[in-house]
C-alpha cells in the first residue's frame, strides 16, 4: 500500500471532473471505488470533501489515500498523430514564440481541450509545437471552442507555473472584441452579476449553462460565484448591432458571454446564450442577425497584455479576426485602425 499523497493539478489538466482526473492518474483504480473513497471524505481537494463529478481547476492540491501499490501512479505517455494539414495550421496560427511561451490565434471551432466528442483539440495538436524541444508545450488557461483569439501555451514547467500565476491574480490584461444585438446603454460599463452553473444534460454534464445572479444574491445562492466585466461600445449599427470591447474583469466559465445575454444584449451568433431561434429586430435581443452572420459566434480575444514570466519584459499582443468576423467588419464598414487598442486605458 502507498501511504497518503498530495498531488497537484497541472496546468494542463485543469477543469476536468475529479473522477475523471483519479482515473487518469490511477488507472487502476475502479470508478466505484474513486465514488466510494469521495463519500467517506478520504479524496479531498484543497482539504475540503468533494464529489466524482466536482470540476478541478490548475494547482489545486488533491489528497490521495493509500492505495495498493499496483495503483500507483503511472507516467502516461499518449502518442499523438498530427497530420500534415494540422501542423501547418497550427504553426500558421503562431504569434509570438520563444523559448518559455507560445501565443497562438486560436480558430474558432477548436476546443482547447479533448471533452465529450472532440477529439482534435489545441491540446493534442500542440505536439505540432515543439519547435525542437522534447515536449509539448502546456496550456495555462483556455478559450470556448467557437471563440477565436490569444492562446498561451508555455513552453516549460517554470513558465507553465509563472503564466499560471500571473493569470490567477490578473497580472496581465486582456481585451475581447464582440459584436452583440442591440446597442448596450450606458455605453461603457461594468457588469457585476455572479455566476452559477446550471446542469446540462448527459452522462457528462454536456450543455452546462451559466445562470447569472443578482450582486445581492450570491452569497446566499450556493456555488454561485462572483464575476464582473468591463465594457465599453466603439460603433453601432443604428440599434441592430455594436462592436463592443470586453474586459474579463475575473475569469469565469462563458462570463462574457452569460454577462452580455443578461443585458439583453447576447453576442451575434451565441445559440447558447443568445438563442439561436430568436430574432434580433432591433430591440437589443435574440442573437440572429442574417446569413453567416447568424450562425457562427462573434467574440474574439483581440488582445493581451502580460509582463514575460522570465524576461519580465512587457509583451503586448495583437489577434488577427477570424474570417467571419473579418467579413462582417467589411460588411459593416468598421475598421480596427479606428479605435483605440485598450478603450478602458483612461479608467486604469
Amino acid at each position: 500500500m502507498s501511504g497518503v499523497q498530495t498531488l497537484f493539478v497541472g496546468a494542463d489538466e485543469g477543469d476536468q471532473r475529479l473522477d475523471r482526473w483519479f482515473r487518469r492518474h490511477f488507472p487502476q483504480v475502479s470508478q466505484g471505488r474513486v465514488e466510494k473513497l469521495c463519500r467517506k471524505g478520504e479524496i479531498r481537494v484543497d482539504g475540503g470533501r468533494v464529489k466524482p463529478a466536482t470540476r478541478i481547476e490548475t494547482g489545486q492540491a488533491i489528497r490521495v489515500p493509500p492505495l495498493p501499490d499496483e495503483a500507483a501512479p503511472r507516467t502516461i505517455v499518449r502518442r499523438e498523430t498530427v497530420s500534415d494539414a494540422d501542423a501547418q495550421m497550427m504553426r500558421n496560427a503562431v504569434l509570438y514564440r520563444d523559448d518559455h511561451l507560445i501565443a497562438l490565434n486560436k480558430p474558432p471551432g477548436l476546443p482547447t481541450q479533448g471533452g465529450t466528442g472532440h477529439t482534435r483539440h489545441v491540446d493534442g495538436l500542440a505536439e505540432a509545437l515543439k519547435f525542437g524541444f522534447d515536449e509539448k508545450p502546456r496550456l495555462v488557461h483556455r478559450l470556448d471552442r467557437d471563440t477565436s483569439g490569444i492562446l498561451l501555451l508555455a513552453r516549460t514547467r517554470m513558465a507553465a507555473k509563472a503564466l499560471t500565476d500571473a493569470l490567477r491574480h490578473r497580472a496581465t490584461r486582456k481585451i475581447y472584441w464582440a459584436i452583440v444585438a442591440g446597442a448596450p446603454l450606458p455605453r461603457k460599463g461594468t457588469i457585476k452579476f455572479g455566476l452559477v452553473k446550471a446542469p446540462g444534460h448527459g452522462r457528462g454534464g454536456e450543455g452546462e449553462k451559466m445562470l447569472c445572479i443578482h450582486p445581492s444574491e450570491v452569497a446566499s445562492t450556493p456555488d454561485a460565484k462572483r464575476a464582473a466585466t468591463d465594457y465599453a461600445v466603439l460603433s453601432t449599427l443604428g440599434t441592430r448591432a455594436s462592436w463592443v470591447a470586453m474586459v474579463p474583469v475575473t475569469g469565469r466559465t462563458h462570463q462574457l458571454r452569460a454577462h452580455m445575454a443578461e443585458l439583453g444584449h447576447p453576442v451575434i451568433g451565441d445559440g447558447k446564450y443568445g438563442g439561436s431561434g430568436q430574432e434580433n429586430l432591433g430591440d437589443g435581443w435574440g442573437a440572429q442577425l442574417g446569413g453567416e452572420m447568424s450562425r457562427k459566434l462573434h467574440l474574439h480575444a483581440r488582445y493581451l497584455m502580460l509582463e514575460h514570466p522570465i524576461t519580465g519584459a512587457q509583451l503586448n499582443l495583437t489577434a488577427p479576426l477570424p474570417d467571419h468576423m473579418a467579413r462582417t467588419w467589411d460588411t459593416f464598414g468598421w475598421d480596427a485602425a479606428d479605435v483605440p487598442v485598450d478603450p478602458f486605458e483612461d479608467d486604469i
